[in-house]
């Protein structure tokens, strides 16, 4: 036998695999279908790094474990081409985005194959192309004819640098998420996605969404549910009234004063003909240019004018509050209007610089914090604080309050029960070129009109000219310059009209492609109704948590929508997601301007795909990314070397070992951590497996050899797919090891072994505990319910509880 040559080995693998279809399932007549997805690339230079391979190998070795579980599973690949990094990158080289994109597409797609990722390579999506973008514009008319689309004026995010609108998700304390320059505000027109409409089942579904907990609290705190108060209010003197949503309706007794936002339509009708009107004008012009200047802190740019007027009776309490305007109030929160007290950190501060009277109704136990809070002399709001108004809850405490009160005032008549969300409306519109074109057409008659569906797609013009691709800043995009494009006939009455040129934010193409997948062969339709019903939603997702409120969370938008037009019969676009780590180097990330980004193909090529498949995961736990270093790197080439000496080695035959009890203990221990997607340890419990190899070897009969060879090969199989196909050929057996079952365990043979169980409740992790393998349901809950960590949140009547095996127990309480 020959040295194992990974070049060579990988190669041959390679091709048979293609040859023989391997990795493409019957669409239409599977019979246990199992959609594997790994997040697109997104095609921003000229290649994929290892953070890529990284995140590609974990979904990988997933989806060829469910394979041999029986599945047939669907693991397909594309590019995330349309969007400015892509644009940003041509142009610094100088040339076309198209051409840089055809390009770019064929390297990325050559990187791909070379990882032996069982990539179904027949039904590949590129979002740049016009079979694929014609459909991502179905969508948006969709989201016209039913609502959810609309065009508006409002204050958006500008980046200077990139020059354009960006989404709300898209800004990370003050700066642009892709170039990092600071971001100011415009006020322009754009569409919006109606995703507030979905912000109560986008939040409630997340109690039992199959997720990474982390994903689930970053969206759960995006989308920032509270349940509180409206109250509506009179102006004095004037015919007018306002409503203000109280997040913290205890504290209702507090209030002394009320603020509205600057650029509140009300402002102007505050103050018109008054002795104030010049200077309240003056400030709120002031206040706006500054937020539009630069990033607005709005803990130090804390600013105020009264408005001389005054809320009548409030609450029937024949008292009299003042009217302010104040910076940190924003328009778009609640109804843009607050009620102010001493319970609030920024209303107390704010207070304290404007002389504005206070009345504090929340005190501590301590007696000399208490009287220190009654002088107003520290700001004090606290869960276990005492109340001493409303007279009807005097004593009680502040977090045992809220829902009782909320009762008390509906009761009374002086307000009503609310729910406020922070989410906003999605702004899709876009000022560059490289992007989808909007569909819409606006005539002076008929005002906007959508595009017909038989003249889809509106096709991007080939811009050759760089400088007529770069943006301006003036906030119309490039197309804005193409009068070939811009000029055409209203679809309504057939006059003369103009099409919008902005182009759709990027993130709208990923937020539904994995929808297309299943049905790329058929050009009539966006997705085949019984393909997707098939194969959707997708089984498994594994992507990067940093999509936490971007393409996540618009992907479950657009999937409810969808489902409420009925196209498709689910909600929800994943059955279950699971976010990885980051891979780093030297403790940071990686990235190109830092020049810290490794090209895996100089690795592949030096130790082949097995060995940096097998580093990668080895690194650390999956979920919490691990920091590369290319010295360890050798050692997985060693460990292939090793596996392959081993193989080749003929000695005399030995008088027999008790081999069944190690493999089945290895196959129990592998699968339990492929399952949890602990692929460190599962290798880690592959190496052990080999390194007892090793120390018995001169004493296994033949047969005993082959079936630990075979046991390894069917191991290795979802992990290091060329080595384990090359075994398992050298042991004469059938073509392919990954068409083989995977190995079953025997419980009487692992009986003693003492097995990690998982317990949740609710969904979240509370504690992991130990017991024997093969516990009862009833012994695992009794050993779950001693446990400290879980009897702090096991507070609540137990409405179900979930066992699996060995694995987890989950409460739902």
């Amino acid at each position: 036998m020959d040295k194992y040559d990974h070049t060579k080995v990988e190669k041959k693998w390679q091709e048979k695999w293609k040859q023989e279809k391997m990795n493409q399932p019957d669409m239409d007549n599977a019979k246990k279908p199992y959609f594997n997805l790994m997040m697109f690339p997104y095609l921003s230079a000229e290649g994929l790094h290892v953070g890529n391979m990284y995140a590609f190998t974990g979904s990988d070795i997933w989806g060829r474990y469910q394979r041999m579980k029986g599945f047939d599973v669907f693991e397909p690949m594309g590019l995330d081409g349309f969007g400015i990094h892509s644009e940003n990158y041509a142009i610094k080289i100088g040339e076309h985005i198209g051409e840089v994109s055809k390009r770019t597409e064929k390297h990325f797609y050559e990187q791909l194959r070379m990882t032996g990722n069982q990539f179904d390579w027949s039904r590949t999506v590129e979002t740049y192309k016009p079979e694929y973008y014609k459909w991502t514009q179905w969508l948006f008319v969709q989201m016209f004819k039913n609502g959810l689309a609309y065009r508006k004026k409002a204050t958006v995010n500008w980046c200077p640098s990139c020059k354009t609108v960006l989404s709300d998700e898209q800004v990370e304390n003050g700066v642009c998420e892709r170039c990092k320059s600071e971001t100011t505000t415009k006020e322009m027109k754009q569409w919006f996605w109606r995703i507030t409409d979905y912000a109560e089942r986008l939040n409630k579904n997340l109690e039992w969404i199959n997720w990474s907990e982390e994903v689930k609290i970053g969206q759960r705190n995006w989308i920032g549910r509270s349940e509180g108060v409206n109250f509506k209010h009179k102006v004095k003197d004037l015919d007018i009234e306002f409503e203000v949503y109280d997040s913290i309706p205890q504290t209702h007794m507090a209030q002394t004063f009320f603020i509205v936002a600057p650029e509140h339509a009300i402002v102007e009708k505050l103050v018109a003909g008054t002795d104030k009107e010049e200077d309240v004008l003056s400030f709120v012009e002031r206040i706006k240019k500054k937020k539009l200047s630069h990033r607005f802190d709005i803990d130090k740019d804390m600013e105020g004018v009264f408005t001389g007027r005054y809320v009548e009776n409030y609450l029937g309490s024949g008292k009299d509050l003042p009217i302010w305007i104040a910076s940190f109030v924003f328009v778009d929160y609640g109804t843009g209007i607050i009620g102010c007290s001493a319970h609030d950190e920024r209303d107390f501060k704010f207070a304290k610089k404007y002389e504005i009277p206070l009345k504090p109704v929340l005190f501590p136990k301590d007696k000399k914090l208490a009287e220190k809070v009654r002088k107003l002399e520290v700001f004090y709001r606290e869960p276990d604080g005492i109340l001493e108004e409303p007279k009807e809850f005097n004593g009680v405490r502040w977090d045992e309050a809220r829902g009782p009160i909320i009762e008390y005032i509906e009761k009374k008549g002086i307000g009503k029960r609310a729910v406020n969300y922070k989410l906003r409306d999605w702004c899709i519109s876009r000022q560059r070129y490289w992007g989808d074109p909007i569909p819409m057409i606006q005539c002076k008659k008929c005002e906007w009109q959508p595009v017909p569906e038989e003249d889809f797609p509106v096709l991007l013009p080939e811009i050759r000219e760089l400088k007529d691709i770069l943006p301006d800043g003036s906030g119309k995009g490039p197309l804005a310059k193409q009068e070939n494009f811009v000029k055409t006939k209203c679809p309504k009455c057939g006059g003369e009209a103009k099409r919008e040129t902005d182009v759709m934010d990027p993130f709208v193409d990923s937020s539904w492609y994995f929808l297309r997948y299943p049905s790329t062969d058929m050009g009539n339709v966006p997705f085949d109704k019984k393909r997707t019903k098939k194969w959707l939603p997708v089984d498994m997702y594994i992507g990067g948590k940093e999509h936490t409120v971007l393409h996540l969370l618009y992907s479950r938008f657009i999937t409810m929508a969808l489902k409420d037009w009925e196209y498709i019969d689910f909600e929800e676009p994943y059955e279950r997601f699971f976010g990885h780590g980051l891979l780093i180097k030297g403790g940071a990330k990686m990235s190109k301007s830092k020049g810290n980004v490794i090209n895996p193909d100089e690795y592949i090529g030096k130790y082949g795909a097995d060995a940096v498949r097998m580093y990668l995961m080895f690194l650390g736990g999956f979920e919490q990314g691990g920091d590369w270093r290319d010295t360890v790197m050798m050692g997985m080439h060693k460990f292939i070397q090793r596996v392959w000496k081993l193989l080749e080695r003929k000695g005399e035959e030995g008088t027999g070992i008790a081999v069944r009890s190690m493999i089945h203990k290895t196959v129990f221990k592998v699968e339990r951590d492929i399952e949890r997607l602990s692929y460190n340890t599962a290798i880690a419990k592959i190496m052990e497996f080999v390194n007892w190899y090793r120390e018995n070897e001169d004493d296994f009969k033949k047969d005993e050899r082959r079936e630990v060879f075979k046991t390894l090969s069917l191991l290795l199989a979802p992990i290091a797919p060329h080595i384990a196909e090359e075994i398992w050929s050298q042991l004469g057996s059938d073509f392919s090891v990954h068409q083989q079952t995977w190995p079953e365990y025997d419980k009487n043979l692992i009986m003693e072994e003492e097995v990690e169980i998982a317990v949740q409740i609710n969904g979240k992790l509370r504690d992991t505990i130990k017991g024997q393998f093969g516990m009862s349901q009833e012994d695992v809950e009794r050993l779950a319910r001693v446990s400290v960590k879980v009897q702090k949140h096991l507070t609540k009547k137990v409405k179900r509880v979930i066992f699996v095996e060995n694995k987890i127990i989950s409460f739902v309480v």
